[in-house]
């Protein structure tokens, strides 16, 4: 690779960098225009169905006038419609007080509304924000839950949207777990046709438990709902900041859904504008995935179909998505219960792992296939090695930085065998030096370069030299470094754990924050992530002044020398501190290691094995004859093209 093909790929990358700028720009344009004429269009909506006198489930929403207007039956016209369509028990829900109730376990406290029948706020009591203040799930106010169902109206049926009522609940304001009490049962009823007719809202909460039960009972309503094959279900809510850098929060925020019988689920993927999906298969479960924590919808059958998406915050609103998702669920005839759990709590492994529903893959340890995760290779690396020796050694050592420290020396110490042969075949170039800067004399000329590349293949073999002999264990570790990659920023346990300078594991450490934003790097210095880079440079400073430029390998030693560090370094500075830590470390071992490797393999006891290897007969492979074969033909071709040239 050639300085002018270095040039190209950098152009490259600044008009594909550029272009997605624009792209996302314009995505943020069309998104806030369409979001306000959605807005203009559903109050030119209501105020039509107001004029026309159409139920709605609030009496709020309708003008002083249209209220006083008389029926046959005296009442308000506006009431006699909603009375005529709805009948009197859903009239009578339509208004009232909101209420709150709480339910306080060992692990959460939850809060319901009787508007709607809903939870709208979980506090985690185990854990803290940031900043410092009770960790919660959702902004309050922010949530949305509506079951929605069709009843029958004479030959018109009418839709019953549930997050528009007042539920009777019979509870106490404030509710606690006595002695020994291991599940309590909050129970939210709606009337649609009488005291005898109606829905329940049944959340069953355990003491030592993240999951709650959840049961919708369409009690005495057969002679009520109408004949319709499924009902709909709306959940929404809005997702908190609840980690220092809201970038990297982002990162990892996003709706998650499973198929039934799938191991991996899918993805939205990360965004910071709108994004939704139209799902029309059968779902399992649909999540709102925070970096740590989750709020996950699972249905004891499956939903029919879904549609999911989320709209992204700008930072500083202290909110980094709003969530919402469609599902349908199929009804039976004769079925009144139907069942479904819903999960408040931590991204944490083992706790997840622990429901059977593979909630532990909402934690991206490489689950996802795609060349990223190698195909699954990382998350096998992380399940089966790193997420154990990092349990193993967290029930002896408190101080998890110490225990970042151990884990690197045991991953250098076990991958030492891979590091040995990549120095080996460093080390071997370095003494080829000579001999390859003297074909690099004698061949000057770009007419020369097959000649040259011949007689240098020609010196490898001789010498028992592979040049690219350091790549393969390079390629063998990909796997462990990108799990490693993947475990830290998605580690709980680190979450909030201090260590040196940095405040916080999961999050970028800061030691100067800058008075205006670099972009791409951010406006802090994170001094892990500079260690890291210098480190990078230097390790790559020292191969590169051991390698003997062969012509080919020019662009790799300046991608390897400058461009990495600095694009390491503008990818770590808004990272866990904890990845940086581990990569810097590891860079120093790395170095620490090769050093002892040369007093294992002296320069002058390889130099030897190496003259011996030249004075053996050469056998060539049919690889190697093959690609001499061609090498000769292509010298050919280029001798011909210079004759006719002449």
């Amino acid at each position: 690779m050639d300085k002018k093909s270095i040039t190209g790929l950098v152009l490259i990358a600044v008009i594909l960098f550029g272009f997605t700028f624009y792209q996302s720009r314009q995505s943020k344009k069309f998104t806030e225009q369409k979001a306000a004429t959605e807005a203009i269009a559903a109050a030119e909506r209501m105020a039509r169905e107001a004029a026309e006198g159409a139920a709605v489930p609030q009496a709020d929403t309708l003008s002083g006038a249209a209220a006083e207007l008389p029926g046959a039956d005296g009442a308000p016209k506006a009431d006699s419609n909603r009375i005529r369509q709805f009948g009197e028990s859903l009239f009578a829900a339509s208004t009232g007080e909101e209420k709150s109730y709480t339910l306080e376990t060992d692990l959460v406290k939850i809060t319901f509304s009787n508007l709607g029948g809903k939870i709208t706020g979980v506090e985690l009591k185990e854990y803290k924000s940031y900043t410092g203040a009770p960790l919660c799930m959702f902004r309050e106010g922010s949530s949305r839950f509506d079951v929605n169902f069709f009843i029958r109206n004479g030959y018109n049926d009418v839709q019953v949207q549930t997050g528009g009522y007042y539920f009777e609940c019979d509870q106490p304001a404030r509710m606690t777990f006595g002695e020994g009490e291991q599940s309590k049962t909050v129970s939210m009823k709606l009337p649609v046709a009488g005291a005898d007719s109606y829905v329940e809202y049944l959340y069953t909460v355990y003491r030592d438990n993240y999951m709650i039960d959840f049961d919708v009972r369409f009690v005495g309503m057969a002679s009520v709902l109408s004949n319709q094959p499924d009902f709909g279900v709306e959940w929404g809510n809005v997702g908190l900041q609840n980690e220092k850098g809201f970038k990297n929060e982002n990162n990892y925020t996003t709706v998650i859904y499973k198929y039934p019988g799938d191991k991996t689920p899918e993805s939205l993927g990360m965004s910071d504008g709108s994004k939704s999906e139209e799902v029309n298969n059968k779902v399992e479960w649909v999540a709102f995935k925070q970096q740590f924590f989750s709020s996950v919808l699972i249905a004891d059958g499956a939903f029919q179909n879904a549609q999911v998406g989320f709209d992204t915050f700008r930072p500083g609103q202290q909110a980094i998505k709003e969530f919402s998702a469609r599902l349908t669920v199929p009804m039976t005839a004769g079925q009144t219960d139907y069942g479904f759990r819903f999960y408040f709590g931590p991204n944490k492994y083992s706790i997840l792992k622990k429901y059977d529903l593979d909630l532990q893959r909402l934690i991206p340890l490489g689950w996802n296939k795609g060349f990223i995760d190698l195909f699954g290779l990382c998350g096998v690396v992380n399940r089966g090695i790193i997420i154990p020796l990092f349990d193993f050694l967290g029930r002896f050592i408190g101080n998890y930085g110490i225990i970042i420290l151990i884990m690197t020396v045991i991953v250098k110490l076990a991958v030492s065998p891979l590091n040995y042969k990549s120095y080996l075949s460093m080390a071997k170039m370095k003494l080829l030096k000579p001999q390859i800067d003297a074909l690099n004399e004698k061949y000057p000329k770009q007419e020369d370069a097959m000649k040259k590349q011949q007689a240098m293949m020609e010196l490898y073999k001789k010498s028992g030299v592979n040049p690219m002999g350091g790549c393969l264990p390079m390629l063998i570790q990909m796997p462990l470094w990108i799990a490693m990659f993947r475990f830290f920023p998605s580690s709980i346990e680190l979450r909030g754990q201090h260590f040196l300078w940095a405040d916080d594991l999961t999050a970028y450490d800061s030691v100067l924050n800058l008075p205006f934003n670099i972009p791409m790097y951010g406006d802090h210095v994170s001094l892990f992530a500079l260690l890291f880079a210098l480190s990078m440079f230097f390790y790559s400073k020292l191969n590169s002044s051991q390698t003997p430029d062969t012509g080919q390998m020019a662009g790799m030693k300046f991608m390897m020398l400058y461009l990495m560090p600095v694009m390491m370094l503008l990818f770590l500075n808004n990272n866990a501190s904890g990845l940086a830590y581990y990569y810097f470390v590891s860079n120093l071992l790395t170095m620490l290691i090769n050093y002892g490797f040369r007093f294992i393999v002296p320069d002058e006891k390889l130099r030897l094995q190496m003259q011996s290897n030249a004075s053996k007969p050469v056998k060539k492979s049919k690889f190697q004859q093959r690609y001499e074969e061609m090498l000769r033909q292509q010298q050919a071709m280029q001798q011909q093209q210079r004759g006719k040239k002449r």
